[in-house]
């Protein structure tokens, strides 16, 4: 993990309140982006979009709601419905007909 996301995950450290102070510095990328897209700000979105790049975040986030991969879906109704949106305005090729 590269000193950039360390410095961010610090600045967004609340978020993480589940996480005990070590473990903060080895989160999975989608566990971050699930968590900032999630419940943090719009800044916090911002920030992590330039950090990580919107295709980096887009694909984790098609991942994540992906019905094929059998995965919980963590994202709170009106969070998953605005990014969905959003990423298949900006992002297209992770999300097919039947992701919405």
């Amino acid at each position: 993990m590269n000193k950039q996301i360390k410095s961010f995950i610090n600045a967004q450290s609340d978020l993480f309140w589940f996480l005990p102070e070590s473990d903060k510095q080895n989160i999975s990328s989608a566990v971050l982006v699930e968590t900032i897209l999630n419940y943090g700000s719009l800044d916090a979105v911002t920030e992590l979009i330039r950090i990580l790049g919107l295709d980096v975040v887009a694909r984790l986030f098609a991942e994540s709601i992906s019905t094929e991969s059998r995965r919980r879906n963590n994202y709170h109704a009106l969070t998953r419905n605005y990014f969905l949106h959003v990423f298949k305005k900006y992002a297209p090729q992770y999300f097919n007909q039947s992701a919405a």
